[in-house]
């Protein structure tokens, strides 16, 4: 029997009552905790600690949350979750834009953050090699499975991990409509059914990579009410074979 090592767990934030908190709880769920109480620190924990999932207070002094994440992604691929006061949809949108997994808002119940750290750690999770290393949409976008990239006009470009795995979930039903329900469950686990505006901003992010005009969408349908549509192109390929 196997034995799973633990997960590393990076706290930043620069409420001592908030540190211990978390890091209590999540010392009681078997996650080895790192603390640090700015920015800078954080950087430097990341570098020499790389922990797993990073915990991100917005609101720091010296350096906010925002730089210290624009400065984490430089450096490292690790899922992180900002921590905030405000329930601002604008302050969230800028933490997902600049590679932020997660928003919690304060205050939180240990059970709620317990539930969000898993649900990115599932995320994040190594998945089994795909069968085909490289799935032709067309003539203008392939799907690099392995290296998760898109090959957008001979152009490589790389996948966010969440971005990724909906891209992979649209493809794998290909002409289907895929419920915003079910992609949200298979994407970002059960916690987020109904978040369907962190599904529509994720789309807009794969329309911004793959389509040519995001306006007039070419890949990605969107199934008013029901959900979302990615061309059929395994039919098409089907009919452009035909004699």
């Amino acid at each position: 029997m196997t034995t799973q090592t633990p997960k590393t767990i990076l706290i930043a934030d620069d409420e001592s009552r908030m540190v211990r908190f978390v890091k209590m709880n999540l010392d009681l769920e078997g996650y080895i905790t790192l603390e640090a109480n700015n920015g800078f620190q954080a950087l430097e924990k990341v570098r020499d600690h790389q922990p797993d999932l990073i915990l991100l207070d917005v609101e720091m002094p010296g350096m906010d949350g925002f730089e210290t994440l624009r400065r984490l992604r430089e450096i490292s691929e690790a899922p992180v979750i900002m921590l905030t006061v405000r329930a601002d949809e604008d302050d969230r949108i800028k933490g997902l834009d600049l590679g932020a997994d997660d928003y919690v808002t304060k205050p939180f119940s240990p059970r709620e953050l317990s539930s969000r750290i898993r649900a990115v750690l599932r995320r994040f999770e190594p998945q089994s090699r795909p069968e085909d290393q490289i799935i032709t949409i067309d003539d203008r976008l392939q799907v690099d499975l392995q290296r998760r990239q898109v090959i957008v006009e001979g152009e490589r470009l790389s996948l966010r991990p969440t971005e990724y795995r909906l891209l992979y979930h649209l493809i794998q039903n290909a002409g289907w409509v895929m419920p915003h329900e079910t992609l949200l469950t298979k994407v970002w686990g059960h916690e987020y059914v109904n978040d369907n505006h962190l599904l529509r901003l994720y789309i807009t992010y794969l329309r911004q990579k793959i389509e040519p005009d995001a306006s007039h969408q070419q890949y990605i349908f969107t199934e008013r009410g029901l959900g979302y549509r990615f061309v059929d192109f395994k039919e098409r390929h089907k009919l452009d074979n035909a004699p």
